[in-house]
């Protein structure tokens, strides 16, 4: 160890006699200043302003600051990284976030976004033969939603935990709360995007009553999902004239399996006009909808029309689950700050203390809910 302090002592020095030289040949280059005067006095200076504070540390009686590695400097770089892993992975498991418009750009103080909303469309007129024209003002409006704030509770790691166990617990703590967050903000914005959706874009199942596909504390049976309802749902946003492309359909894991026992469905002979694409088995494009299968979606009451129920709301035996359908541009979502906190070497914990939070929202873009319809159970 002493060997390996003197060598690095000894590079040291060396390295600021090679920069001091460099630097007073410079200076005489450009001045005419003596060459080994310039490059003494930058070698010496240093050393000679360290001792010179030594002093005067000493004399006054102050102790010199040390540079301690466990500095709030050392844990604030750390917690940004785990912010920026927060950020980089929040919706790893839930993928279709991803699949909306991002207003991450436009939310306003961190808790708002507004997305305008234009007025009605000019009238057009043929053959005109009344002049001059009438000159009508187009009303815009303003479609605005808040953030909502999501915090994991705190989680205590002790010392002794640190040194007994056999892996970084900091880690695969800090992971689990990314992950709890994640599932439930993805949770949180499919209700956002379906809450209080207009009657006529809600659709019901139309198939055979099985007692298989439940939602979480119901009971009884519910009619099977169907290959016909989501060409139900492709039709009626033919007729609300929204793009064909990118357009999305998230299916609980119960309910696709119900579709995926349609033989005929499966059959390749059987796609219905080329519209079903399948790989390894799996049904990746129908009737224009992108599939995608998730555990669960937003639950539905049994009232007429459904009712979406909040991410967390008491269970009902009448519960009925859905099918979500949107194209990318009619929906979107925003994420404000991300925030990661810790208290290190906490006195009355014994240990450290982490938690997270972060606000994030979204909603249907169009007042009039164009581009997103559901397929609840009946």
């Amino acid at each position: 160890m002493k060997s390996k302090s003197f060598f690095r002592f000894f590079a040291i020095i060396l390295a600021n006699l090679f920069v001091a030289v460099a630097f007073a040949s410079g200076v005489h280059q450009a001045y005419g200043y003596d060459t080994m005067t310039v490059a003494s006095v930058t070698f010496l200076t240093p050393p000679a302003m360290y001792i010179g504070a030594c002093l005067a540390y000493s004399a006054l009686d102050i102790p010199f600051p040390q540079v301690r590695k466990t500095t709030a400097l050392c844990m604030a770089i750390q917690v940004e990284s785990w912010v920026d892993y927060i950020i980089n992975n929040l919706f790893k498991e839930n993928s279709f976030v991803d699949l909306c418009d991002n207003d991450s750009d436009n939310v306003l103080n961190g808790t708002v976004v507004h997305i305008p909303q234009a007025g009605a469309k000019p009238v057009v007129v043929m053959n005109r033969s009344s002049f001059p024209g009438t000159a009508v003002r187009r009303t815009d409006t303003d479609v605005t939603y808040a953030l909502d704030v999501f915090s994991t509770d705190p989680t205590h790691i002790t010392k002794a935990e640190e040194k007994e166990i056999s892996y970084q617990k900091q880690e695969s703590v800090l992971g689990e709360h990314r992950m709890a967050m994640g599932e439930t903000a993805a949770d949180q914005l499919l209700y956002r995007w379906v809450n209080g959706l207009l009657t006529g874009s809600i659709l019901r199942t139309t198939g055979g009553a099985v007692a298989t596909s439940l939602a979480p504390g119901a009971t009884g049976t519910r009619l099977k999902f169907l290959k016909e309802d989501l060409k139900r749902a492709q039709a009626l946003m033919n007729k609300q004239n929204v793009l064909k492309s990118d357009r999305y359909a998230l299916i609980p894991s119960d309910m696709y399996q119900e579709l995926t026992e349609d033989t005929a469905l499966l059959a390749r002979d059987g796609a219905n006009g080329g519209e079903l694409q399948l790989k390894d088995g799996v049904v990746i494009r129908l009737y224009g909808f992108n599939i995608i299968e998730r555990s669960s979606t937003t639950v539905f009451t049994a009232a007429a029309p459904p009712v979406a129920k909040a991410p967390g709301a008491a269970t009902a035996v009448t519960d009925n689950q859905a099918v979500i359908c949107w194209q990318k541009n009619q929906v979107t979502r925003a994420l404000g700050t991300v925030e990661m906190f810790e208290s290190v070497n906490d006195a009355l914990y014994y240990g450290d203390i982490y938690s997270c939070q972060v606000k994030f929202g979204g909603r249907r873009k169009r007042a009039d809910d164009c581009g997103i319809v559901v397929i609840c159970q009946a």
